[in-house]
């Protein structure tokens, strides 16, 4: 039993992971090249990450810039960057592309704050689906008589204070973003 709850905490370590990093990609108002990250360009005809074709900077808290490898991703790294959801407007000298951070309008923020909110959702979903599976595993094995009614009982309890602990730091997460989105 106790590789069950293992392997499903580290499965809700993970879904943390990726609740994080999504988080870092949306836009607060000041300039982070991870806000980047959801940007792929074609290169060789495949969909590749920004950050795999060019370096990325943040020279300050208002620009980012992105210098591609191959001079002639330039016009499909502008483009990637326009067509994301970021409302971001690039500009190249011809080496370098040039992204000013704009500070956020009202209802820019709003969809912000809704679309973290989202994210959140879609992150205590994944735990709950964990704990199913979890508290499956758990049943499956008091049912085999591998471990005893007690033991179950304490198994279930168990994930359910795991899932407890990991919505509470999946709120906490969303507060910090949702306080710095509304201080920008």
């Amino acid at each position: 039993m106790k590789d069950v709850i293992t392997r499903n905490k580290a499965r809700m370590e993970q879904s943390i992971d990726v609740f994080k990093r999504e988080l870092a990609g949306v836009r607060s108002g000041r300039a982070t090249i991870s806000i980047l990250d959801g940007i792929h360009v074609e290169y060789y005809g495949t969909m590749t990450p920004l950050n795999q074709v060019a370096t990325l900077q943040a020279p300050d808290a208002n620009l980012l810039t992105a210098q591609p490898w191959d001079l002639s991703l330039l016009a499909a790294i502008e483009k990637a960057i326009r067509k994301s959801d970021l409302d971001l407007n690039p500009a190249n000298d011809g080496k370098v592309i040039k992204i000013p951070i704009p500070p956020l309008n009202e209802e820019r923020r709003q969809k912000l704050i809704k679309h973290i909110h989202k994210l959140a959702e879609d992150s205590r979903n994944g735990l709950r689906m964990i704990r199913r599976d979890a508290n499956e595993e758990i049943k499956k094995l008091e049912k085999e008589k591998k471990i005893s009614q007690d033991d179950e009982r304490r198994g279930l309890e168990q994930i359910q204070k795991l899932t407890d602990d990991h919505t509470t730091r999946i709120e906490e997460l969303l507060k910090k973003k949702e306080q710095d989105l509304k201080t920008v």
